[in-house]
């Protein structure tokens, strides 16, 4: 099932910025994993949008408390809620913002 999270970030962009790689590299793992289906952040710098696929919100948390971004405090707060795909466009998905 998929779980969608909003996320929110502390305001020093500086420490995102330092951390970033790390965060993207351990989204990479669970891309390749099979344990997310999109991941992005807002573009006012509030946070990030990452959808995961996990068994429960448990688990879907699990995976938030492993990121990078977690364990730097990158992380205020965070919503996981239960989300399900009714349409998609890859074509729209994949467009260069």
């Amino acid at each position: 099932m998929r779980y969608a999270a909003v996320i929110e970030y502390i305001k020093d962009t500086a420490k995102v910025g330092e951390i970033r790689p790390k965060h993207r590299e351990y989204l990479d793992s669970l891309l390749k994993g099979g344990q997310l289906a999109c991941a992005g952040p807002f573009l006012d710098d509030f946070g990030a949008l990452i959808v995961y696929e996990a068994d429960s919100v448990e688990a879907a948390e699990k995976l938030i408390r492993a990121d990078p971004f977690h364990a730097a405090g990158i992380f205020v707060r965070w919503d996981v809620r239960p989300w399900k795909v009714v349409f998609h466009n890859p074509d729209v998905m994949t467009k260069p913002i």
